[in-house]
């Protein structure tokens, strides 16, 4: 019923930026926080950013100064632009966000919702 779909990742040299969006479609109510989480081979899936209905955000230190994340409510899309890349930025990154649902007969129903992923490569 929902989906979340991510755009933007790709090749960088170090460095450089890159502008990732997920879009969220489907049959929603309405979304509360929305986040940005990335893995890199053989590592865990951590949180980059994450922004909450109200637009108040936090970040993991390691992006701080450099990763800025947002939201448009109007078009259910949370972005994360990215700058001064790393090599040590390359990973798969997941958009995830808490969308409530209509579902039959008007019933409400909230759970959280992943994108496929996306892979952002800073290389040279």
């Amino acid at each position: 019923q929902v989906q979340l779909v991510e755009s933007g990742g790709g090749l960088v040299q170090p460095g450089g930026s890159l502008r990732l969006s997920c879009a969220a479609s489907g049959r929603i109510f309405s979304i509360s926080a929305m986040g940005w989480y990335r893995q890199a081979p053989g590592k865990q899936r951590d949180l980059v950013a994450r922004i909450s209905s109200n637009s108040s955000t936090n970040s993991a230190d390691s992006v701080k100064g450099r990763f800025t994340i947002s939201r448009d409510n109007a078009k259910n899309t949370v972005y994360l632009q990215m700058n001064s890349l790393k090599p040590e930025d390359t990973a798969v990154y997941y958009c995830n966000a808490y969308i409530t649902v209509v579902e039959d007969a008007g019933i409400l129903r909230g759970r959280i919702y992943w994108g496929q992923g996306t892979q952002v490569t800073v290389s040279s």
